[in-house]
């Protein structure tokens, strides 16, 4: 099977370097980076059975545009913005199956990236416009030792404004909340650092998540005031030990 990457940023290089060491015939397409099976035009992946495109959320759509020029109807598409409902506005002439990967770092660029990103992940996918060629999709995702989950795309921008992007907004407002602190600032030690880590996030990908889905970051940041609430008003030695033993179901 032969692969298509089109971007070769944190997620895009992890992936390329992924598949190459599982042996997966892929190339990729960067305006960044050379290399071999690097190429700048996306002629290059037109024969490809499956491409992803790893660009920048806002970038996404102009590169789904430019695909329909290029891809046949066989040819299986996926990208993997943090987002879903805004890149199903359209049907596309080739089959395009969004999707996103739960992984990534605090760090951003080809440079940072590395073999084996994604495995232990989760990997959403939002088969919003048919199943068709999500086999294949599926089958990349495990051998990359991530665990597939199926959802809609609704429910997916939903679910990552409670999980991913409210948390980065908390972090950075705690950030925020500190620095006028001097005493606070210097006594900080592993458990503020750990809590602030997502403020790292890189810029642009932050920027675009909050600025488009800044709706349901709003409703998970009332669930999280709610959540305070109860923590403080009942018994707080109980709920404790309640989220420790769903934390530990969940990882």
């Amino acid at each position: 099977m032969k692969v298509g990457i089109i971007g070769l940023g944190l997620i895009g290089g992890s992936l390329f370097k992924s598949l190459k060491a599982l042996n997966y015939n892929v190339i990729a397409v960067s305006k960044s980076q050379q290399g071999e099976n690097i190429y700048k035009d996306y002629e290059a992946v037109k024969d490809c059975e499956i491409i992803f495109v790893c660009t920048a959320m806002n970038k996404t759509i102009a590169v789904l545009d430019e695909l329909e020029n290029v891809l046949s109807q066989e040819t299986i598409v996926t990208d993997v913005c943090s987002l879903k409902e805004f890149v199903c506005e359209k049907q596309r002439p080739y089959k395009f199956i969004p999707s996103h990967p739960m992984a990534g770092t605090e760090n951003k660029g080809y440079e940072n990236s590395f073999e084996g990103l994604f495995k232990g992940c989760k990997w959403t996918i939002t088969p919003y416009f048919g199943y068709e060629g999500i086999t294949k999709l599926e089958k990349i995702i495990i051998a990359l030792g991530a665990t597939p989950i199926i959802t809609t795309p609704k429910e997916h921008d939903e679910a990552v404004a409670l999980i991913s992007h409210m948390p980065m907004l908390v972090s950075q407002a705690l950030m925020l909340t500190a620095k006028d602190s001097r005493l606070a600032m210097e006594m900080a030690s592993s458990g503020f650092r750990d809590m602030t880590r997502l403020a790292l996030s890189n810029e642009e990908m932050a920027n675009d998540m909050v600025t488009m889905n800044h709706r349901n970051i709003e409703h998970a940041i009332l669930k999280l005031y709610k959540s305070i609430g109860d923590l403080t008003s009942g018994n707080y030695s109980e709920t404790i030990r309640e989220i420790k033993q769903l934390r530990a179901k969940m990882f």
